[in-house]
């Protein structure tokens, strides 16, 4: 128990941190800088016991039983592999994103928004972590609530600005939408079960149940998750709020929709196979659009939360390929599929954190989100240049670095099956590698384009010329989160011992670790990675030293009669991804605003193209037409009278107390 309660003290540190943060007066640097030391405290000590868990816990797992808040409705708190596994990037990223916003969001810059982000910074991080440890459902649901609320009022951080406004109340309907799921979900599983509390159905629950379960779990928790086409919240809220805190609502608030669709299926006895097809079929249509919708972005954060779609995808094709290795008793695809979604997890909360982080240092220099105003940051931004190329190669999932790794287990678990043939889904899993294989490609092609247009090049605007490296408070949690994706890269083997303990879980296996050492090639990745970046350093240096001795001559890039050479003549990021946007066109349906050129010396003109949302931008506005039509007839009924509103719920009460007898009917009905 005692590992337990130190981590619900981890946690009430982080709360803490964010009221003595709110607590100070605007303007205060001492507010903002207790409230990080605290943060760090709090953070260090979640991470170790995390740690302590997932490398060293033998026997069931600490259990906390609290009654104070309800007596005769306890809270349940328990602290297994699986939710160490899931609250390590949780600690680690809230100290990370805590210390950058020391320089990020200076109380002295920001002293009418500074005091109310720490507070809630505070809460969602502990919010966080409470949900991976709650044991029943009103813990759960809690948790959730304190989570989802303190995210809401960080995305609105800089509510004087309509656009932020819209992506946080478009967030705070998606999530509570996710809330009430959540809330149908737990009912049905006391009414299945006879308790709150997260333990597996009884084998005679029936297939309905479990089905029912299920969907509820996948759509509720895939709201969270950002699961096509339950993701329209998603680009907005990550691309308005603060640059800290998109990093944690990508890499680790995601995760914690991924983390709950885990645990409702350890919970489930008989998973069909079907399942985990629909899963690998979401993840495939998740990772492909995410990547092709990143293409078509000129919003550097849009581009950046169109990624968190496509790496979610990779999470889920890597837990379809385990589902269906579980239901189809085929322990080599489920421990193949199982570990790279959990690695995936934690890689993503490092290489996605890392890139949030960058590109709100780009943001802060420059004061613009869009790639096309950039250009030639690479020589006043060095180090946030270099880190971001960083963030960007582990993201495309390129050796030496962490994505690789957990990309290449669920390239194993995609092919495994089709080397065998003994099945009669390997031709969709074989299909999916295909897939998978794709988005890597395009996701190359959208990080050249990225890299090159913000880093490389000449400055197109004034502003970017004028720019200069952030201060060290900011450069920190980048190298930080830098090195441990090349740590994880390189000496994969580090993860080994937590991975098989998570994995355990989930599967419900023992020796999940030998499995593991057996089907992927451990030694033999470090040996190639490790070699990999001995002669990379050997090349660079060789290059430096060489440059001494041999004299490098000078000329312009471009002699075909013009003098010198401008902005304009560099490609931008609608040009240089314009034909793999066309291509895909028929999925992106592109706006374009403007006219073309005409002549051999046509007029100036303005020229742009856009990707509209087609969730918020097409498919909702076109309902919401039709639904304006179709209450036409019955608009008289809002006539702005309070005490006729009241009546209007008195009379839905009645008609719902009315109902139950049917409502009893119906569930013994589906229970047979």
């Amino acid at each position: 128990m005692f590992p337990l309660i130190l981590l619900l003290g981890a946690a009430l540190l982080l709360m803490v941190a964010g009221t003595l943060g709110l607590a100070a007066k605007a303007r205060a640097s001492w507010g903002q800088m207790s409230a990080t030391a605290l943060t760090c405290l709090g953070g260090a000590l979640g991470a170790a016991v995390c740690l302590d868990v997932l490398l060293f816990l033998n026997g069931p797992a600490p259990v906390l039983t609290v009654r104070a808040v309800y007596p005769n409705w306890p809270l349940h708190f328990r602290l297994d592999p699986l939710s160490a596994f899931f609250a390590l990037p949780v600690f680690v990223m809230a100290a990370a994103g805590s210390v950058y916003g020391q320089g990020y969001w200076n109380e002295r810059r920001h002293p009418r928004t500074g005091r109310r982000l720490r507070f809630f910074y505070g809460l969602f991080v502990a919010g966080m972590v409470l949900v991976t440890v709650a044991d029943d459902g009103l813990a759960f649901i809690m948790a959730w609530e304190i989570m989802a609320l303190a995210s809401f009022f960080l995305i609105a951080t800089e509510d004087q600005n309509p656009a932020c406004r819209q992506a946080a109340w478009i967030y705070f309907v998606a999530t509570h939408l996710a809330t009430l799921l959540l809330m149908a979900l737990f009912a049905l599983l006391h009414a299945a079960s006879g308790s709150f509390l997260l333990v597996p159905l009884p084998a005679a629950a029936g297939w309905k149940i479990e089905t029912a379960l299920f969907l509820l779990a996948l759509v509720g928790f895939g709201l969270k998750a950002g699961i096509m086409p339950l993701h329209f919240w998603l680009p907005g809220a990550h691309a308005q709020a603060p640059s800290h805190i998109s990093a944690l609502l990508s890499g680790v608030l995601l995760k914690i929709g991924i983390y709950g669709l885990l645990r409702i299926l350890t919970l489930l006895p008989h998973p069909p196979a079907l399942w985990g097809v629909m899963v690998l079929i979401l993840g495939s249509i998740n990772a492909l659009l995410g990547v092709v919708y990143a293409l078509g972005q000129h919003d550097m954060k849009r581009l950046l939360a169109y990624h968190s779609i496509e790496n979610i995808g990779i999470i889920l094709m890597g837990l379809g390929v385990a589902m269906i290795g579980a239901a189809t008793d085929h322990p080599v695809w489920e421990v193949l599929g199982i570990a790279g979604c959990l690695l995936h997890v934690w890689n993503h909360a490092l290489f996605k954190s890392l890139l949030f982080f960058s590109a709100g240092s780009v943001i802060s220099a420059a004061r613009t989100r869009q790639i096309d105003a950039l250009g030639g940051l690479a020589r006043h931004m060095a180090w946030s240049s270099n880190l971001f190329l960083v963030g960007a190669l582990a993201i495309c999932g390129l050796p030496p670095l962490n994505g690789f790794v957990s990309e290449l287990l669920v390239y194993l678990g995609l092919f495994h099956p089709t080397a065998g043939k003994d099945s009669g889904i390997w031709a969709l899993i074989s299909a999916d590698a295909v897939i998978l294989a794709v988005v890597g490609s395009l996701a190359v092609a959208c990080f050249v384009k990225v890299y090159g247009v913000v880093f490389l090049g000449s400055p197109r605007t004034e502003r970017a010329a004028k720019v200069h490296e952030s201060p060290g408070s900011m450069i920190a949690p980048m190298l930080l989160l830098a090195g441990l994706c090349g740590l994880v890269g390189v000496f994969p083997l580090v993860v080994l011992v937590p991975l098989s303990h998570a994995a355990a879980v989930w599967m419900g296996r023992a020796h999940v670790q030998g499995m593991l050492i057996r089907a992927f090639p451990w030694g033999t990745l470090t040996v190639l990675n490790f070699s990999m970046v001995v002669v990379a350093v050997a090349i660079f240096y060789l290059v430096r030293i060489s440059r001494r001795f041999i004299p490098v001559a000078s000329a312009p890039t471009w002699g075909c009669g013009y003098s010198a050479t401008g902005s304009r003549m560099q490609y931008t990021g609608t040009s240089f991804a314009g034909i793999l946007v066309g291509l895909w066109s028929w999925v992106l349906r592109p706006l374009a605003h403007g006219k073309t050129p005409i002549g051999l010396f046509p007029k100036p003109i303005e020229y742009e193209t856009e990707i509209p949302p087609f969730i918020t931008d097409r498919a909702t506005h076109t309902l919401w037409h039709y639904i304006k039509l179709g209450t036409r007839p019955i608009r008289w009924l809002q006539q702005g009278s309070v005490q006729q509103y009241l009546f209007y719920m008195l009379a839905a009460v009645v008609v719902l107390l009315a109902l139950i007898p049917f409502g009893n009917l119906f569930a013994r009905l589906w229970g047979h």
